[in-house]
């Protein structure tokens, strides 16, 4: 049996040699970045099954190559780089893992209001400024803003994730409503959530948290026409997918100060060559994709992709099936 890894992510894999070679005695584990062409011809195409970054690419035609393969475990939630239909086509189930991650990126959110509510990046940058012109305490405060449980946050797609931040969120005596169209407005009041449209709920809250699935349709749905509704103080924070916000519209409504800002760890070019506007724009704080990760989510992470193999590998149903 030959396990097929494609990644650049991460620096070992002793969990998988582990738990795959203690279930499969025997077993040949290969390892290849994401410019695995030569790879695929050498040993790649005798895969029973493979275990890919989310930014590893498996387009058809790497597909119709494989010969032995039952199963493409993704590490992570998008698998937007693999051609799931010509897998399906091929009898080759593909999965990948939601949820895993939830607390983390709810953690992340969090850190993002406070981030942007007690202006940490503002008062760090002027504070020599500020020293030498005799501006400190209270005279270095161009406003004043409001506590954090007096303000609204609106969560943007009431997923598993979109849950966890609500509750991290109202723990601090936030305001929190949501936007879903998947969501009936009685199991959100069960939540404690107030439902509300989407022009509503972007134009109420302080702080507006994208929580959305990185599908076809939601391509660019965070744009122009919602981020013209938000208050001039309010914050854009997007943990889902970098595809669901317009970034040419975002740029400019922080530009024109028509809010005041963004909180990204996802963008549209991942990973980026560092030439992308996104990451020049004053009033835009960009990290590395990282609010999922802590050592439980990387454990949980590598554990449930591995479960997603194995029964793929053994004809059973996956429990995380996307084809």
């Amino acid at each position: 049996m030959l396990i097929w890894i494609i990644d650049e992510e991460w620096k070992d894999y002793d969990m998988e040699k582990e738990r795959l070679e203690a279930r499969y005695p025997g077993v040949e584990i290969s390892c290849s970045t994401y410019d695995y062409e030569k790879d695929l011809k050498e040993f790649g195409y005798k895969a029973d099954g493979i275990l890919a970054q989310v930014y590893a690419a498996l387009p058809a035609s790497t597909i119709n190559q494989l010969q032995n393969c039952k199963g493409i475990a993704v590490y992570g939630g998008g698998y937007d780089r693999i051609d799931v239909q010509a897998a399906r086509a091929k009898g080759i189930s593909v999965t990948n893992i939601s949820g895993y991650c939830a607390e983390d990126l709810a953690d992340y959110v969090v850190a993002a209001m406070y981030f942007a509510n007690k202006r940490i990046a503002q008062y760090s940058a002027t504070v020599v400024e500020d020293s030498r012109s005799n501006r400190w305490g209270a005279m270095a405060v161009p406003f004043i803003v409001n506590r954090i449980s007096t303000q609204t946050l609106c969560i943007a797609g009431l997923g598993v994730i979109g849950k966890t931040v609500a509750a991290r969120a109202q723990s601090l005596g936030i305001k929190v409503i949501a936007c879903d169209d998947f969501v009936s407005k009685e199991d959100m009041a069960a939540l404690q959530v107030e439902k509300v449209d989407w022009e509503e709920g972007f134009r109420r809250a302080d702080y507006v948290s994208i929580n959305l699935k990185g599908c076809d349709e939601n391509q660019d749905k965070i744009s122009t026409p919602l981020l013209s509704l938000m208050k001039p103080t309010a914050w854009l924070i997007n943990t889902s997918r970098g595809k669901v916000v317009d970034e040419a519209a975002l740029i400019a409504a922080v530009k024109e100060k028509k809010i005041a800002g963004a909180v990204l760890d996802v963008i549209k070019t991942e990973p980026p060559t560092g030439e992308e506007p996104i990451l020049h724009c004053p009033g835009i704080y960009v990290t590395p994709h990282v609010s999922y990760i802590s050592v439980e989510s990387f454990r949980a992470l590598k554990e449930r992709a591995l479960e997603n193999l194995e029964n793929m590998l053994e004809g059973k149903p996956p429990r995380d099936l996307v084809n």
